[in-house]
């Protein structure tokens, strides 16, 4: 349903006693429901500039604004205030100022009759103050015209851009928002993620399912609308925001080498509606041409590289021709598959020098050394291999871009299967030992981060962090190194002797400050000692802190150092694992387990011969969670059917390996779709 379209001019309050000034109103409702409603206002201004706006109104019939955007909005009784937020509050003489809201009814919904802004009634005309004689008018000089503001200095706009956060599996849900389990976006979300220290937000947009067919491939208008929304949120948060395609890169953008034109011209029109869409929009609004480019039917990589050069060169030949602040948006570019090989940074860096625009910046992601990021081959540490990688993919960057004044963004970072959903896939002290390192990899090399979050690190609905640790940590890392050490666990018998354990610190250019309990400092020399880099808790303090030694966690405590956050060490009690004889198929074998306190580590599986065993065959590790997955609440664990699908028939041993050190050997038989499992000598 569309209301009509109420326009009122009137006067409005002058920057001085003498002057007088006035302004038009527009108020529409493109889009109506039971119960709700979507309002767009904008506010033209007729006389002299503005520094700060406040318009005011009544609803007759009781109606309430929701969520607003681009403006800050409030209710006193029957009367609706809304203000400028920081960035639009400035509205030269005959420019306009936008915003909107979505809000509630009941009854009707008319539109209101009147409005003050900055404290004067709209009265319908704009009136002309009583000119002071002169005796000679003073001709006014014509305004010399200037474009949108821009970025000055891409350079300074990615930095200012750190740190990032991605609304991920959001709006690039498939087919619509909510489609992947995340709630509606929210200014209360936004406003959480603004609050702990964020400064820009990566929105991957998802337009497949949005928009129409040849040979204008028009972009549903609702769904338009409702990303702008999203984006003004942000905006009123004063973060920058930074939009994209997203899985249209796989959904149809990949198609390019078999059917060129009717994917540019799709990607042309795309863009184009997306570009004038937004071209009047604040230089905080940056583009990014495309997530993670892939296409078939390329012979080769270097192949690919020359695909991803035509799109963003069109890409960004396309916006600059929309005008408006798209003149000077920020616009980044990806390498192809956004990655950091060198190949792909080389040729992403021809782009640059090919378009010579000063106002680009490039693009990469970032998961780690991958047999860490999803706990296969034995990479379920953080070790010299996955830190030499890290290490060498930020000097790539650095080296390939930084260095050369291209600045850089890493639109997504994280680790693959850190996942609430699939715990102990990676090891937290592991996994902060990763994140320590990115960001002092990261303000070393001089990049932008922006963390993906699909839920797996803030919960959306309570807008809490689902592990606090983890993200003091990533705010650490924004500004300085912590300590850490080799383990976050310390593993005890759950009964006999105790003896003392050792861990290794790693300084990371910090000093060792103590050991705390609930804020209580251990005692040096009696509780632990110090030589080096080798930090021992005594017996005594390990027996005092075990408590009565139950199966699992009994102690937390924590290492101190001069800067960054403290490391915990959780104290855990275990007895070595136990299992027992399974029946199952092939659609999965669970077998029974009593983790005694004890996690798994990983599995291996090998045939008689030793050679490997499952997926991935060139490995006896199998992929934590896909092939193998663990139950302490059910003392099971479940080998998958995708196990099965690369299982010979025949015996396969598997070896379980724990945080304690401790492993089981069990044997499993296969033959046909039936399963047998026993344990192993």
């Amino acid at each position: 349903m569309f209301s009509t379209l109420l326009m009122l001019v009137g006067t409005v309050l002058a920057t001085s006693a003498s002057a007088a000034s006035g302004c038009r109103v527009g108020y529409a409702v493109p889009s109506q429901w039971p119960g709700g409603f979507t309002a767009n206002v904008t506010v033209t201004n007729l006389g002299d500039p503005l520094t700060g706006w406040s318009l005011k109104w009544t609803f007759a019939a009781g109606q309430r604004v929701t969520q607003p955007w681009n403006a800050i909005v409030s209710t006193t009784g029957a009367e609706t205030t809304a203000t400028n937020v920081s960035w639009n509050g400035a509205v030269a003489t005959n420019a306009s100022v936008s915003f909107g809201f979505n809000g509630s009814w009941t009854g009707s919904n008319p539109v209101p009759a009147s409005f003050t802004l900055n404290g004067i009634a709209c009265t319908g005309a704009t009136p002309t103050p009583t000119p002071t004689p002169t005796p000679t008018p003073t001709p006014t000089p014509t305004p010399t015209p200037t474009s949108s503001p821009g970025p000055a200095d891409a350079k300074a706009i990615v930095a200012a851009m750190q740190p990032g956060w991605n609304l991920g599996n959001t709006l690039d849900a498939i087919p619509d928002e909510t489609s992947w389990g995340n709630p509606l976006t929210s200014p209360e979300l936004l406003h959480k993620v603004r609050s702990e220290g964020y400064r820009s937000i990566r929105i991957p947009i998802t337009w497949s399912n949005h928009q129409g067919s040849a040979p204008d491939y028009p972009i549903d208008a609702a769904w338009l609308a409702r990303v702008k929304q999203v984006v003004d949120m942000g905006l009123t948060e004063n973060l920058y925001v930074l939009i994209n395609l997203h899985h249209d890169s796989w959904q149809w953008i990949n198609t390019y080498p078999a059917d060129p034109t009717t994917v540019m011209t799709r990607y042309r029109a795309l863009w184009t509606q997306i570009g004038t869409a937004f071209r009047d929009y604040p230089a905080k609004l940056v583009f990014e041409s495309i997530n993670e480019p892939q296409f078939t039917g390329t012979a080769d990589d270097a192949a690919g590289d020359r695909v991803t050069d035509v799109l963003n060169t069109e890409f960004v030949h396309l916006i600059r021709g929309t005008g408006g602040g798209n003149a000077t948006r920020l616009l980044v570019l990806p390498t192809l598959h956004t990655s950091t090989d060198q190949a792909r940074l080389d040729a992403l860096n021809a782009t640059f020098t090919a378009l010579k625009d000063p106002n680009l910046a490039a693009t990469v992601h970032f998961y780690g050394y991958w047999p860490f990021s999803v706990n296969i081959a034995g990479g379920y540490r953080y070790d010299a291999t996955a830190q030499a990688d890290l290490a060498a993919t930020f000097d790539r960057v650095k080296a390939s871009f930084v260095d050369k004044g291209i600045p850089v963004v890493i639109g997504e970072w994280a680790l693959l299967s850190w996942d609430h959903t699939r715990p102990g896939i990676i090891e937290t002290g592991e996994f902060l030992k990763f994140i320590e390192d990115v960001g002092y990899h990261a303000r070393t090399a001089g990049v932008t981060t922006m963390v993906w979050d699909a839920g797996q690190f803030l919960n959306r609905t309570t807008l809490t962090w689902r592990d606090q640790v983890v993200f003091d940590m990533m705010k650490a890392g924004w500004t300085t190194r912590s300590g850490t050490a080799s383990s976050d666990q310390v593993y005890l018998p759950h009964t006999g002797t105790i003896t003392a354990r050792s861990l290794t610190l790693n300084l990371n250019g910090t000093s060792f400050t103590g050991l705390y309990q609930n804020g209580t400092a251990l005692t040096a020399g009696r509780d632990y000692t110090v030589s080096g880099a080798t930090l021992t808790l005594t017996a005594a303090a390990l027996t005092r802190l075990a408590g009565n030694r139950g199966y699992g966690v009994d102690a937390t405590i924590e290492a101190r150092f001069s800067a960054g956050v403290p490391w915990p060490i959780n104290i855990i009690s275990s007895d070595p694992p136990a299992q027992s004889a399974a029946t199952g198929t092939t659609g999965s074998l669970i077998i029974p387990t009593r983790f005694n306190g004890d996690q798994l580590q990983t599995m291996q599986a090998v045939y008689a011969d030793g050679t490997p065993a499952g997926p991935a065959n060139w490995t006896p590790y199998k992929a934590f969670w896909d092939n193998f997955v663990p139950s302490y609440s059910a003392d099971t664990i479940t080998l998958t059917s995708a196990f099965f699908a690369e299982v010979n028939d025949g015996t396969v041993t598997l070896t379980f390996q724990y945080w304690s050190g401790a492993t089981t050997k069990y044997k499993i038989t296969k033959s046909g779709s039936t399963v047998t499992g026993v344990v192993a000598g």
